[in-house]
């Protein structure tokens, strides 16, 4: 049912006309008049036990799951508007039940659009990299979460900090404990990581201890622990206010108090500094196995309608988003003051993030999971080392940085997005430059090198994508064209029929015919042409590269012939003109980007209520020659990223 093309065009005609019908209005009532309307006429064939054609309007009992999959309903709509439905083997709508649903569907999709309803986001755990940054930049320890945790899942937008998949098992929550056990010993361990969270050394003199003896003369309630107490407070405070994201509660300041001075009082064999270190660092476990340092969390006042985010927590979605961390003293220094409700403070504020070297974290989290080369890094095999033996775990990291640091370029300095898809360059060390056969001077460090050959620039050239758009023992050119027209255009094709036969595997056939011929033979079937005309020519074009992204000319007998024809029938032969044909596909790629970009800010897939944003951002890109800058700049600005709504299912109603 997922045709994004479709669905985009549709909601480019439905917006048009937004404008135009002023008479368009939500007249219809969907509980009272709506829905029993689709019970009498649609849901006898299209119901949960009986999806016919796999579409379910049964499950739609509620208004605000309508407009939750509001791109499906604008297909059921065209459907009827169309009289495509009900089909002619039933009775036909009454001009009355037509108006009926097509004027009040339409009124739905379209109040929910101009109300601009932002999409709840639940709370949820700091992914594994967020985690392992915000330790970072708390306590300055250098902590392998990907690692020492369990993996992650990605969510319905494909990344790893979507909310729906960031949950936690009683096994993960008992690494929690272990971790901030390691994470806290590593820091005592570094005297100046631990005086960077507990700045004082607490020694008292004979003469401070005189001193509290004395008060403790004339007030019961005040001893050493007391003394201690009030001295521990002042690293407390300010490490939890950091670790929370906010300023602390007076009860939960009561609470960490309290630990330190029960910890402290039993830590009586010790003396100090140790003894106060000891208990500081235990009441620091707590405040890391807390649910407000593990969660991402937003408070909910009483309020139906959407309204716009604290400014704590704006500081917290920007530096999530750009830094996959806690915000910084500058961020919370603004979000005291409440300043970060003023866009042109925000625009100053994205300036200044992406131009820390901290950017590089976002830029390393969103290109390699937005192009799935993170596998790269995993210890499993990902091609088949008989036959690419030197395809070693250094190649791979090789590879995988290049992606890295060619994005980290695009973004921070040439400032042209398109360059994702084609440029004159790219990023290379002695190892990776020996593997495509690029001759000059390097060394372990990675550097710009402009390249001789056009078929390399831009992601399409690098051997990270054109291995994990590959199978194991050979190329793919049906996996290279379904990644290209989803990952880089933003187009799902529809899934095979399952019936369809899979490709000969038989290693003699590849040599003799090639994969061309293999193809065509494949794809006779008029039930596959119509998908393989538009991904098989973007995968020929690429098959120049092998599985793992070197240079070849032959299967073996067979030459490679690399050239196509797209399916609007422009022409072309190998990687550099394809990726030429595909330049001229810049509204395709900013509507990808735009989409990518705004479902790893918000941490959810982008939901109907988001195209508004999502016509923003495109247009950013658009008329700004896809300068990163403004379009992240109007992201930050945009209400999904600034506005949230208590309860998305159950108060949409009230707000439409």
């Amino acid at each position: 049912m997922k045709h994004p093309q479709f669905i985009c065009f549709c909601l480019t005609i439905l917006l048009s006309a937004f404008v135009t019908k002023a008479s368009a209005q939500e007249v219809f009532d969907y509980d009272t008049e709506i829905r029993p309307m689709l019970v009498q006429k649609c849901i006898e064939c299209h119901n949960t036990n009986m999806p016919k054609a796999n579409v379910n309007l049964d499950n739609y009992k509620e208004k605000a799951r309508v407009v939750k999959d509001g791109a499906f309903w604008l297909k059921v709509l065209e459907q009827i508007e169309s009289r495509a439905m009900p089909p002619k083997s039933k009775s036909p709508l009454s001009e009355e039940d037509y108006r009926l649903l097509v004027d009040g569907i339409n009124g739905i999709l379209q109040n929910s659009l101009k109300e601009h309803v932002p999409g709840q986001i639940v709370i949820r755990r700091l992914s594994h990299t967020e985690y392992q940054y915000t330790v970072k930049d708390l306590t300055g320890y250098d902590f392998d979460a990907r690692s020492y945790f369990p993996s992650d899942g990605s969510g319905g937008g494909g990344f790893d900090n979507q909310g729906g998949s960031l949950f936690i098992t009683p096994l993960k929550l008992e690494r929690y404990y272990d971790a901030a056990d390691l994470i806290l010993q590593g820091v005592a361990e570094n005297e100046q990581l631990w005086r960077n969270i507990a700045p004082e050394e607490y020694d008292p003199s004979w003469l401070t201890r005189l001193t509290v003896w004395v008060k403790s003369l004339f007030d019961d309630s005040y001893s050493s622990s007391t003394h201690a107490q009030l001295a521990a407070e002042k690293a407390i405070f300010p490490f939890a206010t950091k670790a929370y994201r906010r300023f602390l509660k007076d009860d939960e300041k009561e609470r960490l108090s309290t630990l330190f001075a029960q910890v402290y009082q039993g830590m009586d064999t010790l003396d100090n500094p140790q003894r106060f270190d000891q208990s500081i660092a235990q009441v620091y476990k707590m405040v890391m196995v807390s649910p407000h340092f593990l969660y991402r969390t937003e408070e909910e006042p009483p309020n139906s309608k959407p309204y716009y985010l604290s400014d704590f927590e704006m500081a917290s979605r920007l530096s999530y988003f750009l830094w996959s961390s806690m915000p910084d003293d500058e961020l919370f220094s603004l979000a005291y003051m409440g300043k970060l409700q003023d866009t042109l403070v925000l625009e100053g504020q994205v300036k200044r993030m992406l131009a820390d070297p901290k950017a590089k974290r976002f830029a390393e989290s969103f290109s390699t999971q937005w192009l799935g080369i993170n596998k790269l890094l995993d210890t499993q095999p990902i091609v088949d080392p008989e036959k690419f033996p030197d395809f070693d775990m250094p190649l791979r990291e090789a590879l995988y940085r290049e992606t890295v640091e060619y994005f980290y370029y695009v973004l921070t300095d040439s400032k042209n997005m398109m360059e994702l898809v084609n440029s004159n360059y790219t990023f290379l060390n002695q190892k990776l430059a020996d593997f495509y056969g690029v001759e000059g001077n390097f060394t372990d460090e990675y550097k710009k090198v402009l390249l001789a050959n056009a078929n390399r620039g831009g992601v399409m050239g690098m051997g990270s994508v054109l291995t994990v758009s590959s199978l194991p023992v050979r190329t793919s050119p049906v996996l290279r064209g379904k990644y290209v027209m989803e990952q880089i255009m933003g187009i799902s094709p529809p899934p095979p029929p399952p019936e369809v036969a899979e490709l000969v595997e038989d290693e003699g056939a590849h040599s003799e015919l090639g994969l061309r011929k293999l193809l065509e033979r494949h794809r006779s079937s008029p039930g596959c042409f119509s998908c393989h005309q538009k991904m098989d020519p973007l995968g020929l074009g690429l098959e120049n590269f092998d599985a793992t992204g070197r240079w070849r000319d032959s299967y073996g007998k067979a030459a490679i012939d690399a050239s196509g024809t797209l399916a609007d029938g422009r022409e072309f032969n190998g990687p550099a003109e394809l990726k030429v044909l595909l330049m001229d596909e810049k509204e395709k790629i900013a509507r990808n980007l735009a989409t990518k970009v705004l479902s790893y800010a918000l941490g959810r897939g982008t939901i109907f209520t988001d195209e508004p944003a999502l016509r923003k951002l495109e247009t950013a890109l658009l008329e700004n020659n896809f300068n990163p800058d403004p379009f992240i700049v109007e992201l930050v600005k945009s209400y999904p990223f600034r506005m949230k709504i208590n309860d998305f299912r159950d108060k949409i109603n009230e707000v439409l």
